[in-house]
């Protein structure tokens, strides 16, 4: 990365200054050339060279700890934005707290078990249930899981590093090491301990697909809407002739477990006689729901020939007995069956105010059959559905073997055989699916092992508060509502492919032994060397019963974890605390820092919170983040098969992982609301952000490499003197310094989304003020511009390091060409330390004037563009009215020449008496009254709207005022400012909410119209020379031909080019000349046809002197060697130069040359 000349590092590492050579910097190209993603690959291998990431570490090494927890992914799918948003913003924090004299150890990890991998196995080998895997063997099937877990790790560990994030895949974690499974034993033994698990039979979503249920908070990870049957069915009371109850639902394939009806206790039941003399019985709130029952549109006046036969309690009717609509369960259950059940629960808001009760396929449900002593606790439940979905031999025949949402017509059918279906419609409703497969969740009761998170929740919501959650409303709505009404979470899975649940049971269940470690394992089988412990490996170990030899041996029980709880664990299990490192975790935890999804919510945050309350009664973390999601341009879920985003690494490799990162960054996702992810808006951050920033920073580099040829000497940076003279010196080194204020504060409490639009701000401020209000100084070459270039230098240096964890590629690149001219300079701007703020430099007064300087060139800009007066003509003169005397006094001294150049006038004004040249008026504003004032609203108007001009100005000097017993501040008036009949007719004005007036001078004479085409012209000149591909340290002559046009504006362009010096002399070494001066032994480099706004059009070429030979019997192919030779060099160098002619010396002819332009 060196450049092939010596440097500053050379000089100091000789000890001497003195022998400093220049030039200083490595020469940098146009922005138009300058790929970021090309350099971008330059600096990984730069830091792969100099093994940056781990020198980082081991600089901080024994410094105070930031300690960082990643969640662990799964490696059976590539990374995509959400991956690369959630390491955007690990990166950034634990690089700034780097930065910071932290040592910041960050560790991958790899979530290698659950159901992501087996659901790959069992695509790949066509297993359809627990009896395929079986066959197939459980140790041929785990090892089958085992060879894909890492699939993808390799193109994991290429895109995030090549997004710039600095974490350690060489000391990495994964849940399917024996340390990791083994540190999860103890975590379960510790919380069996406590009498915080148990294993119970309950009610939870059920994937069909993967045979195993889900955690509340994983069914509610995929949402989709659906399109189900909706029927009303009718159920015979026993007894009464031509009676039903009528239920409502939309799961027809549950109805061959019905046990029971339910209806509430409190709402009145009506017997309701139809048409067809059927009394059907329903919640009297409900009726309009019967078909054909009520009239269109009048929902309590029943159609003609329904008849209300008498209305009962709810309550009334607990007891009644009614017919079931299959024999499926009769004989077993038909003694305690089929009768009707009272619960509130039951709702009028939907239905018929009677519900179907299945207990094996609903919650309630279950909880009121064993109220009711319908079905008993323990027992077998009624279910003829399989593992796999499918109806087994209990079912009605017609349906035996049929997966249940495909049964859902022929169970329709066989109700409308048996006259028992009043109505069959369908409904679009919200129906949760298993996140993995993508099928259809269905709600039964299982055996699970339970962690009695109820138990705990006083203490999960205590720890919870003491936690800083970013954005905060997460923590405050979402996840404190969620464990509000936490339940109970199953943490067991009928699988194969995990952690092997520690638990050796007794056939009789009466004995049970958790085991919390390997070596325990070890003693109580009395198997030596064991280093796996995944099910195949363990399964077949007996422990002996300690009741005695009479006893049968303990068997696993066959569950093991599911994933959840093991990443959960790994605040432990990934130091396989307790058996190693104690003494580090007890000082370390909890963590500093964590950041995922907003999907986590439920997820990893909610399991890490709630076995770090289970087993120390402590929070897990500190502080968290929390960003939202990242969908396609359309608003919709990104889709691999629908291809409706770009692929990331394309994105990177287009525009630069930099680019990506600010654009996540700066987005409202890091506030935990949506992105819609449009790859023009990265190519936006591009343009708008880093070429301006790589436009200032090599305009630095420019003017200090011509400097530096000018002036024979090399460019040492002094120390910023924050007491400069220039104004904008002042204003950018003090904007520079409450940057790093700002981010500083803000950093401490992880607003990463205030942060990064001040830095983009700050970008805008640098490029589009600073540098460009400075181009005549940073181009001149005096001890202005010396300290201009100084300042800008040390801005640029100093934002380099401000926004290392940000951008952290392209602040290297430039800082690797910075650091040439400094000594003992950090190998990387990552090894620096973020910089340090001095709180006497803020200056707020000079940043307050130059915001209101930008404001006024703002304002300016308007007030042209709708009077149609372009910015490149002359205006005479701007007024500017304030009654800030501070603010006046630096515009009409150090911040005036500014003002007038951006503006394009040629003298400027200023005034404080604001009421010479508008009208204040006061209003309320309602927005913010209304919670101050209340009922006192009316009166608080009156007396704002009657304030004097003197009150209004005593209001704007102090900030507040007393009305009506209250203290109204600049939030509660607004000043209005009216001009009326203050301007004349060549005038126009803008008047901003700071009471900021502008008045510009619109009227126009030939001097100033002179003055404009001047401009152009030399505006013309200036394209042409960068078209022309020349540097500032070129020297260039212009020459001009005058073409066509109406002979005024020949007139007009002749007279300027001729007559006004001027015009020319503060930008060119020479003035423009006619082309009939031009002689032979100029250069032409550039040429283009120009024509003006006044319709003039004209020639202008760009040449440069060359040397010629006198004698004219010189051939012509030496003469054009000496024309494509460097004048001003050959000049300097006084070269002679020995050249052989068909075997003749010619030198002699050389060294004749004369030297000098025409």
């Amino acid at each position: 990365r060196g450049a092939a000349h010596p440097t500053h590092q050379d000089a100091f590492a000789d000890g001497s200054v003195d022998a400093l050579m220049y030039p200083t910097f490595e020469a940098v190209i146009e922005g138009k050339d300058y790929s970021f993603p090309d350099e971008e690959t330059k600096i990984l291998a730069f830091w792969e060279e100099i093994d940056a990431f781990q020198e980082q570490l081991r600089r901080t090494t024994g410094q105070k700890e930031f300690v960082f927890f990643d969640g662990p992914p799964f490696a059976t799918g590539l990374p995509h934005y959400g991956h690369i948003l959630a390491g955007t913003i690990k990166d950034i924090v634990t690089r700034y707290a780097s930065t910071n004299g932290f040592h910041v150890e960050r560790r991958f990890g790899w979530d290698c078990h659950g159901l992501p991998v087996e659901h790959e196995i069992d695509k790949l080998f066509e297993i359809k249930g627990k009896e395929d895997v079986l066959a197939m063997g459980i140790d041929k099937y785990n090892e089958e899981c085992r060879s894909i877990v890492m699939r993808y790790s390799s193109e994991w560990r290429k895109t995030i590093t090549r997004v710039g994030r600095w974490i350690d895949f060489d000391n990495d974690y994964k849940t399917l090491d024996p340390t990791f499974m083994e540190s999860v034993w103890w975590v379960f033994q510790q919380l069996h301990a406590k009498g915080l698990v148990y294993r119970g039979f309950k009610v939870m979503p059920y994937s069909t697909a993967c045979n195993t249920p889900l955690s509340n908070f994983e069914a509610g990870l995929d949402y989709r809407d659906v399109s189900d049957p909706a029927v009303l069915v009718k159920f015979p009371l026993q007894n009464e002739t031509n009676t039903f109850f009528v239920a409502w639902t939309t799961t027809p394939w549950t109805l061959p477990a019905n046990m029971a009806l339910c209806v509430n206790p409190e709402f009145d039941y009506c017997y309701l006689r139809n048409t067809d003399s059927e009394v059907l019985i329903v919640a009297d709130l409900r009726k309009s729901f019967i078909p054909g029952a009520t009239k269109k549109g009048r929902s309590n006046v029943l159609s003609d020939g329904w008849k209300v036969e008498k209305i009962v309690k709810g309550l009334e009717l607990q007891g009644y007995r009614y017919t079931p609509l299959f024999n499926t369960f009769d004989e077993e259950y038909g003694a305690n069956a089929f009768v009707v059940a009272c619960d509130k629960y039951v709702s009028s808001d939907s239905g018929t105010g009677v519900v179907h009760q299945a207990p094996a396929y609903g919650e309630d449900d279950y909880r009121v059959c064993i109220e009711n002593g319908i079905i008993e606790k323990g027992r077998t439940l009624p279910d003829p559905v399989d593992a796999n979905g499918c109806f087994t031999k209990e079912a009605p025949e017609s349906v035996v073997g049929l997966y249940i949402k495909d049964a859902d017509k022929h169970v329709i059918q066989l109700l409308k055989d048996k006259s028992l279906l009043l109505d069959s419609a369908r409904i679009v409703h919200s129906y949760p699916f298993c996140w993995r497969s993508k099928t259809p969740l269905i709600y039964r009761a299982v055996s699970s092992y339970f962690v009695r998170v109820e138990k705990i929740k006083s203490e999960l919501l205590k720890n919870t508060a003491e936690t800083k959650w970013v954005p905060a409303y997460v923590q405050e709505k979402r996840f404190h509502n969620w464990i509000e009404g936490a339940r109970d979470w199953a943490i067991s899975r009928n699988r194969y492919w995990g952690t092997p649940m520690p638990v050796w049971q007794s056939p009789d269940g009466d004995e049970t032994i958790v085991i919390g470690s390997i070596a325990e394992l070890e003693k109580l089988t009395g198997c030596s060397g064991i280093s796996d412990i995944h099910r195949h490996r363990i399964d077949h170990l007996t422990i002996p019963s300690q009741r005695g030899p009479d006893f049968p041996a303990l068997h696993r029980v066959e569950d093991v974890f599911d994933c959840w709880f093991e990443s959960g664990s790994m605040p432990y299990a990934q130091q396989h605390f307790p058996f190693e490192n104690s003494e580090n975790f007890e000082q370390n935890f909890p963590a500093d820092f964590v950041a995922e999804g907003l999907d986590q919510t439920r997820g990893w945050f909610y399991t890490l919170m709630v076995l770090s309350t289970a087993l120390f009664n402590r929070p897990a973390f500190k502080n968290l983040i929390c960003n939202g999601l990242v969908l396609a341009a359309d608003g919709k879920k990104m889709s691999k098969s629908l291809k409706n985003y770009p692929d990331p690494n394309e994105v990177i490799n287009k525009y630069g992982a930099d680019a990506l990162r600010l654009y996540l960054i700066n987005s409202p996702v890091v506030r935990a609301e949506s992105l819609r992810f449009k790859e023009e808006g990265v190519f936006a951050v591009l343009k708008d952000v880093f070429l301006p920033w790589y436009n200032a920073y090599r305009f630095l580099i420019q003017n200090i490499l011509r400097i530096e040829v000018e002036t024979k000497t090399p460019f040492v940076p002094k120390q910023a003197q924050f007491t400069v003279e220039n104004p904008l010196d002042t204003w950018i080194l003090a904007a520079s310094n409450s940057l790093i204020v700002f981010i500083k504060a803000e950093m401490r409490e992880y607003r990463l989304y205030t942060v990064v639009p001040r830095l983009v701000q700050f970008i805008e401020q640098l490029t589009n003020v600073y540098v460009r209000y400075n181009r005549g100084r940073l181009k001149g070459n005096n001890e202005d511009s010396l300290q201009a270039l100084n300042t800008l230098y040390a801005v640029l240096l100093s934002l380099c390091k401000t926004m290392a964890p940000f951008t952290p590629f392209f602040v290297e690149t430039m800082y690797q060409n910075l650091r040439k001219c400094m000594k003992d300079a950090a190998a990387s701007v990552h090894f620096c330390e973020f910089p340090s703020a001095d709180s006497g430099i803020e200056n707020e007064q000079i940043q307050l004037s130059v915001s209101r300087m930008q404001n006024i060139i703002e304002m300016g800009r308007m007030i042209r563009e709708r009077r149609a007066k372009p910015l490149k003509l002359p205006l005479s003169t701007a007024l500017v009215v304030h009654n800030d005397e501070q603010f006046l006094s630096s515009l009409s001294t150090d911040l005036k020449a500014y003002v007038m150049s951006e503006l394009n006038v040629r003298s400027l004004e200023i005034s404080s008496q604001t009421r010479n040249f508008v009208a204040q008026k006061a209003c309320p504003n309602f927005s913010t009254l209304g919670k101050k004032v209340g009922k006192h609203m009316k009166a608080v108007k009156a007396a704002i709207e009657r304030m004097s001009t003197e009150e209004i100005d005593a209001f704007l000097t102090t900030g507040s005022v007393r009305i009506e017993e209250f203290t109204l501040g600049s939030d509660d008036i607004l000043i209005k400012y009216e001009f009326g009949d203050r301007l004349n007719e060549q005038q126009d004005a803008i008047c901003d909410a700071d009471g900021l007036i502008l008045i510009l001078d619109l009227e126009i004479d030939q001097s100033l119209l002179d003055e404009g085409l001047s401009r152009e012209v030399v505006n013309r000149i200036q394209k042409l020379r960068k078209s022309a591909g020349l540097s500032v340290t070129d020297s260039i002559d212009v020459f001009y031909s005058i073409l066509s046009g109406a002979v005024q504006a020949q007139s007009a362009l002749r007279r300027i080019l001729t007559q006004c010096d001027s015009h020319f002399d503060a930008t060119f070494d020479h003035n423009p000349r006619d082309a009939a001066e031009m002689s032979t032994e100029h250069v032409t480099i550039g040429e283009e046809l120009v024509v003006l706004s006044n319709g003039a059009s004209l020639s202008l070429k760009l040449v440069r002197a060359g040397a010629t030979f006198l004698d004219e019997d010189v051939p012509i192919g030496l003469n054009a060697y000496l024309k494509c030779r460097d004048y001003n060099a050959m000049k300097a160098e006084r070269l002679r130069t020995c050249v052989r002619l068909d075997g003749q010396n010619i030198s002699e002819q050389i060294h004749k040359l004369h030297f000098g332009t025409s």
